[in-house]
């Protein structure tokens, strides 16, 4: 049974919460040998459709995150080059472990809300697009609620609220990082 857990992005003093729930999922899930990978889906030309490229930037910009990065603003990973991004990740990574991250609506509610689930992505659900799932895990931004002009949405995000959930998982997930890290060493 698929699990998901919803985390308010202006609760920071939740951040450690994610991180630790980011890093359960992870264990439970991994196999020996896997190489985390972070997929960053999302395009750097629609405000709400940018939340991946933000993190992807933001984890990549730092010096302390060693982890593999796909989706920057620099190369962003969106619905045109989804398919050949994989396949760069799976010729270059061998039994790759993919996180996958993006931007996604929700219901009024969840607005503001980042989500951790224990199975695969499905980019472009919600405009309507057909593309292939991906990741082992997904971490997605709730950045507009769904409804009947979801494309105008993602155009019409504020850019405040995008930054609000890009800074939370970003935090989060180097967060996670350092505590994986650490555990390592503490085991060596």
């Amino acid at each position: 049974m698929k699990k998901t857990f919803y985390y308010n992005a202006l609760a920071s003093e939740k951040l450690y919460d994610f991180a630790l729930q980011l890093n359960t999922l992870i264990d439970d899930t991994i196999s020996e040998n896997q190489e985390i990978i972070y997929l960053c889906i999302g395009s750097d030309r629609s405000t709400g459709d940018s939340l991946g490229p933000l993190v992807g930037y933001r984890l990549d910009a730092l010096s302390s995150f060693k982890g593999h990065v796909y989706g920057t603003l620099k190369n962003p990973v969106h619905a045109v080059n989804l398919s050949s991004s994989l396949d760069e990740i799976y010729s270059m990574h061998e039994n790759p472990f993919i996180i996958a991250i993006d931007a996604s609506l929700g219901t009024k509610s969840h607005l503001g809300y980042v989500t951790l689930c224990d199975s695969p992505l499905k980019p472009g659900l919600g405009v309507k697009k057909l593309l292939p799932a991906v990741g082992s895990l997904s971490v997605t931004g709730i950045v507009g609620f769904s409804g009947v002009m979801d494309a105008v949405i993602l155009q019409t995000t504020r850019l405040s609220d995008v930054m609000d959930l890009s800074n939370y998982i970003a935090g989060g997930i180097l967060l996670a990082s350092h505590m994986r890290r650490k555990a390592l060493l503490n085991v060596l």
